[in-house]
């Protein structure tokens, strides 16, 4: 009956009566050779991994949770983002003690959304020995970089992205920035170099997903 008034569906295929079904856990899942290196068009100069492609279930969930409000899917992709976390540490590509910084979103998508929906997801990602500190913000009056080239996008964010007062201390650590799409790599570009402007030591970005 509930179903009736509010339709409940997966938010990565679309099926009825659940929320997250287990074909769509399984596809978004960290597999033994995940995160992958991926080389955006934009370089940041750091080592670039995502836990899959910008398609798929994988895409459904993301828009799902930025576009319509579904906060019940910031669990299964936060988790998938600390399995990719515990992986880079396995690796030793990242070491502890970490510190991971949620790329940057607008201000008035934030509000939209009900709140950052990167910070949200990586809080879900936290570990041991990682530390999830919203380092970053953006300027006021930054455009929605959705359909916009690569060099547009580098424009739209060249010194638009600024570090909160105080949030990075000394001794902290490496930094590892996540985000929830790594698309031409304009914004993970300039949040690194901001982070680095201010002697943090940077050493790889992960997203959830790349275009």
């Amino acid at each position: 009956m509930a179903d009736l008034v509010l339709p409940l569906e997966c938010g990565g295929c679309g099926a009825p009566s659940t929320r997250w079904c287990r074909s769509c856990a399984h596809t978004i899942a960290t597999r033994a050779t995940e995160p992958v290196l991926i080389t955006p068009r934009l370089d940041p100069g750091v080592p670039v991994f995502a836990l899959g492609r910008y398609a798929g279930p994988r895409r459904q969930a993301i828009l799902a949770v930025k576009e319509h409000g579904r906060t019940d899917l910031l669990g299964p992709l936060g988790d998938a983002l600390g399995a990719g976390l515990r992986r880079l540490l396995i690796w030793g590509v990242v070491s502890t003690p970490l510190v991971a910084v949620p790329a940057p979103t607008r201000a008035t998508a934030a509000r939209r959304r009900g709140g950052d929906p990167v910070a949200r997801m990586a809080r879900v990602a936290a570990a041991p020995g990682v530390t999830i500190v919203d380092a970053l913000r953006m300027r006021a009056f930054t455009k929605d970089s959705v359909g916009l080239s690569a060099g547009a996008r580098q424009r739209n964010v060249d010194g638009r992205i600024r570090l909160r007062k105080s949030a990075l201390g000394e001794g902290l650590g490496e930094v590892v920035l996540v985000d929830d799409v790594v698309t031409t790599g304009a914004t993970v570009t300039e949040s690194v170099r901001v982070l680095q402007t201010t002697g943090a030591r940077v050493v790889a970005v992960l997203a959830i997903a790349h275009a």
